[in-house]
């Protein structure tokens, strides 16, 4: 018998043969298992199930239900719609470009002269279903990166071959489905038997390639957003406009010198925007309540300020209203199904007390408005009083803003209603499209650090539940907005890039944390550094990295 090694899963200690492959005891455990295992988790590193084990150590599985494994998952399927676009057109000439994440989908484009309809989606579709069928390998090889840029360029992949030009490593890894050739960013399925739950879907000049939400096997209905969509349109084509549509486009243009005008010109470009935000509220003399919400680290607490300034550049008076200021004193606050305080929930603020001063507000009385104490966990009043003349506007920010229970009283003609989130107009490449979460992590990890001596660590580990609480707070109510502000930056990540390295390198091996924190890394490394001398100090991405004007 040869030699053997020990693999802890799930508290239970096993034994198998030194080289044993993941696939193999992944197929063994998988009945103990709810969701479909498509990755691993070694020692804290993840793996693909293609792996072996070689010594001891602790083995966990990763299914289509985790983050990791959605992720694999998502970028596995796009690989298998690539192969079989190339089945239907074995002549090139056309591709897939992924240009963004739209709820439980890609949105995605195809180039060249294929018009987009039913039919083509029902071929498309049919081909992925036959690919799956055959259960073929997705190989990962390493190669050196030149001949990969070779190769990208060749098959006219010409923003990956951009994107290697800046990779310091002389190798890189490279998949292979059927001759179909690819890099991704992150970590892949071992085979298309794996990738089964998907669906088509035409939507305005492309279509959305639909995947599962929390039943992990049946794909999630499509619910267009449109309100959404077009900001993040908006933003692509600005991009493109600037001729910095990507990641390796980002990098050439820095290389070229042209640091400052990007900066220059992004600002210059969102402040058109606040102001004509400004424009649009003043004009309706109806509107006295500004709310703002959006998930973590959108720059709410900046927009509102820039905002503001805007309002007074028009001749009101706006008042910023916080509506963590009407939170239920500490011992009220409801608890989460963990049994912990839920912060989040909107049964954790006053409702009936808002709508109420909201409400005396609107008809000209004067209101004594509350504050919150943080550090005894308590409402307080400290002689704030206000009464609404014909020229005050109230902003009100918070992650309730949008829900309509939060401000039901109010005349719906008294409301505007903006949505905010950082909405990132780079991709990677043609289909590696980067996440707008991983943006508002690597913004949050870097605030954290300044502002409260947070490390990254914990700013990770408790990300998921963040996470969890804007899908359950703030998502369903996007749509209900009258506006959309995108809060990205199109050279933010490179500016990051300075202050979250060292927040992540920090992070040890044995740490669960890890797995994510070297994730993050591979990121910011695609992109050439941008030092922060030449942001103007009312940038919204000064609020993470310091030196702003304003009190955040």
């Amino acid at each position: 018998m040869g030699e053997m090694i020990t693999i802890t899963m799930q508290d239970k200690v096993r034994q198998y043969p030194k080289g044993v492959s993941l696939h193999a005891i992944a197929k063994e455990v998988q009945k103990e298992y709810q969701d479909d295992i498509i990755l691993a988790l070694f020692e804290n590193k993840l793996m693909e199930l293609r792996g072996v084990l070689n010594r001891d150590g602790n083995l966990h599985f990763l299914t289509t239900a985790d983050k990791n494994g959605k992720r694999a998952y998502r970028r596995s399927v796009v690989f298998l719609m690539q192969r079989a676009l190339m089945s239907l057109y074995p002549r090139g000439g056309v591709d897939i470009v992924v240009d963004h994440s739209l709820g439980q989908g890609y949105y995605c484009r195809i180039t060249g002269d294929i018009i987009v309809n039913e039919q083509f989606l029902q071929s498309l579709e049919k081909e992925m279903r036959s690919l799956v069928e055959k259960d073929l390998p997705l190989q990962k090889r390493s190669i050196k990166t030149v001949e990969a840029r070779r190769i990208f360029a060749s098959r006219g992949m010409t923003d990956k071959e951009n994107l290697m030009k800046y990779r310091t490593s002389s190798n890189i890894n490279v998949y292979e489905l059927d001759g179909c050739i690819d890099y991704f960013y992150g970590y892949m399925a071992s085979s298309t038997g794996m990738l089964s739950y998907f669906a088509l879907y035409p939507y305005e000049e492309g279509f959305v390639l639909q995947f599962p939400d929390k039943n992990t096997k049946e794909v999630a209905e499509f619910h267009p957003a449109n309100k959404l969509f077009h900001v993040l349109q908006a933003s692509e084509k600005w991009g493109k406009d600037m001729e910095i549509p990507t990641v390796g486009a980002l990098n050439d243009a820095i290389c070229q010198g042209k640091t400052r005008d990007i900066i220059l010109t992004q600002e210059a470009y969102m402040e058109r925007r606040i102001g004509a935000l400004a424009e649009k509220i003043v004009a309706d003399p109806n509107k006295k309540f500004v709310l703002i919400a959006g998930p973590s680290s959108s720059g709410k607490t900046t927009f509102s300020h820039r905002l503001s300034a805007q309002l007074r550049a028009l001749g009101v008076n706006p008042h910023p209203i916080p509506l963590d200021d009407y939170y239920l004193d500490r011992d009220q606050i409801p608890l989460d199904e963990f049994g912990e305080k839920d912060f989040e929930s909107i049964e954790g603020l006053d409702i009936e007390l808002f709508n109420s001063d909201m409400q005396k507000l609107l008809h000209g009385e004067r209101v004594l408005l509350p504050s919150f104490n943080f550090k005894i966990g308590k409402r307080e009043y400290k002689d704030h009083y206000m009464q609404l003349g014909n020229r005050d506007i109230l902003v009100i920010e918070g992650i309730h803003g949008l829900n309509e229970r939060m401000s039901a009283s109010l005349p719906k003609e008294s409301k505007f209603k903006i949505y905010i989130s950082a909405l990132t107009q780079l991709n990677i490449d043609e289909h590696n499209p980067l996440a707008t979460t991983d943006g508002r992590l690597i913004r949050r990890i870097v605030r954290d650090a300044r502002t409260r001596g947070t490390i990254a660590k914990d700013t990770i580990a408790m990300w998921d539940s963040v996470r969890r609480g804007e899908e359950k707070n703030i998502f369903p109510f996007q749509e209900q907005a009258d506006e959309m502000f995108n809060s990205a930056l199109i050279y933010e990540m490179a500016v990051l890039k300075t202050y979250a390295q060292p927040q992540l390198f920090a992070i040890e091996p044995d740490c669960k944390e890890y797995a994510e924190a070297k994730r993050l890394l591979k990121l910011l490394d695609y992109f050439l550094t941008i030092p922060a001398d030449d942001i103007c100090n009312n940038s919204i991405v000064r609020e993470f990295i310091g030196g702003s004007c304003f009190n955040v």
